[in-house]
């Protein structure tokens, strides 16, 4: 087996040990880098130099018979809307093409501190406001299993990396399932935690009441190390949530007798692919053969999520983008004066899916429609939550499909913003309601195409859903 195969978790112990040293780990991963990114297109940037100083330092540290961290010498892929001191920091906009971040984000921190290895950053959907990685100022990525097609959005970058062995561990963003749907998409494994479990500090603002960063990796127990490293209360971030953080290693056994799975009739309906179904279906089949108890449950406004979602978040990035303008830091376009200067810089600078969600969220937000929309989706974003409350009366976890379809082809819904959106229909739902979410590999289409599994949870029962994802990995194996 080489290098960039090897799963995080025994790397950093082999690192440790000194049998294997960071450097040569390192060294091989930019190795895969440069004969894989050609075709794949999943980092904006790389820091080789970094990197490999960073795994010299983690070896000297080991021949010194000191301590290292619980990521020592692991390459980590980091999307390009994390800040990382003295790097470009792009959200894959013109608007930020040169900007360079003055600080680490809290998640950066706490991976430096756990020794681990940063490779670069990753590319994604422009401000992270998409589900195919198609509306990127960089150009697209590509799915590393059928080139043709997407790696789904907007984390797919670092869902690519994984999958094209560029990166050991990555980490995504999830605002309506950045994270998850990508991961589905790649096959690999991606995490979606609760609202504030993982600080958001220095994570550039899309939507602040649904944007979480996550773990994404190659398997389950990689995601839950990763999570161990970077959950837990920060006082930089004003909604990180003051909860004791478990070891999310340790429920890793397999055991899923008298777990009561739910499996929502809506996330099953019309717009379904028959093979995600079939799939999805099967696994959940086998927990049950491994003593789960599986049950129906409804989440009957399911179906106003996408619109609720399409009205909230274009609201708040609507806000957030505001601070584009031309006059601190980021591209600037001239103008005879100030309001032309103002309207040139954000005509030039934005993309046009973020023009379009920048408008959309204006529109809502604006006098006489507040009320008609945004308020009334405030409302509809509480009656799904109360849906989510009610269901986990009755069942510990939800299983659902991930994403309706596999991996679409390139273009093909570039012209269709609305056929984009409901890639996300299973997902925006736990976002609106602040709970964790995990997307597993649950099999192959015909055409061999990766499907995923969407695990949701309780507030903060992280460690039940990489429980359950764990024991789909061994039930599948």
């Amino acid at each position: 087996m080489l290098l960039w195969e090897l799963c995080a978790y025994e790397l950093a112990a082999r690192i440790r040990s000194g049998e294997l040293r960071a450097e040569d780990v390192v060294s091989t991963v930019l190795e895969r880098i440069r004969e894989r990114e050609p075709q794949v297109h999943a980092y904006i940037s790389l820091d080789e130099e970094g990197a490999l100083k960073k795994a010299r330092e983690v070896d000297d540290k080991v021949a010194r018979g000191e301590s290292v961290g619980a990521l020592a010498g692991v390459p980590v892929a980091v999307k390009d809307n994390i800040c990382i001191k003295g790097g470009r920091t792009t959200c894959a906009s013109k608007i930020l093409e040169d900007f360079v971040s003055p600080y680490d984000a809290t998640v950066i921190e706490r991976l430096r501190a756990a020794d681990a290895v940063f490779l670069g950053k990753t590319n994604l959907d422009e401000f992270a406001m998409g589900s195919s990685t198609e509306n990127s100022y960089f150009g697209p990525t590509r799915n590393p299993h059928d080139l043709e097609r997407v790696p789904g959005g907007s984390s797919g970058g670092s869902a690519a990396a994984l999958a094209a062995g560029e990166a050991v561990l990555a980490l995504g963003s999830d605002t309506g399932g950045s994270i998850r749907q990508p991961a589905s998409f790649c096959g690999v494994v991606g995490l979606k935690p609760t609202y504030g479990r993982v600080s958001r500090f220095g994570l550039v603002a899309f939507a602040s009441s649904l944007d979480q960063i996550g773990p994404m990796a190659r398997d389950v127990r990689d995601a839950a190390l990763m999570l161990n490293v970077i959950a837990g209360y920060d006082p930089k971030d004003s909604t990180s949530a003051p909860v004791e953080v478990p070891d999310f290693l340790e429920g890793l056994d397999g055991d899923v007798r008298g777990l009561r799975i739910g499996v929502p009739r809506e996330y099953f309906a019309e717009g379904l692919n028959e093979e995600v179904r079939e799939k999805v279906l099967e696994v959940v089949g086998l927990l049950e053969r491994e003593g789960a108890e599986v049950l129906e449950v409804s989440l009957p406004h399911t179906k106003y999520a996408i619109a609720t979602y399409y009205i909230v978040a274009p609201a708040e990035a609507s806000s957030n983008l505001a601070r584009y303008d031309g006059v601190r830091y980021g591209f600037r376009a001239e103008g005879k004066d100030l309001c032309e200067m103002y309207c040139n810089t954000r005509s030039w600078g934005f993309g046009e899916e973020v023009k379009r969600r920048i408008m959309l969220g204006t529109y809502t937000l604006s006098a006489g429609y507040y009320e008609a929309y945004y308020l009334k989706a405030l409302k509809v974003r509480t009656l799904i939550k109360q849906d989510f409350d009610e269901a986990f009366q009755a069942c510990d976890v939800l299983a659902t499909p991930t994403s309706p379809t596999v991996a679409f082809r390139l273009g093909e819904k570039v012209a269709d913003p609305l056929t984009m959106y409901l890639s996300d229909v299973y997902t925006v739902s736990v976002n609106l309601a602040g709970l964790p979410g995990i997307s597993v590999p649950c099999g192959f289409s015909s055409e061999g195409l990766p499907v995923g599994l969407q695990l949701i949870g309780r507030p903060f029962a992280e460690a039940a859903l990489i429980k359950v994802a764990y024991a789909v990995e061994a039930v599948l194996e």
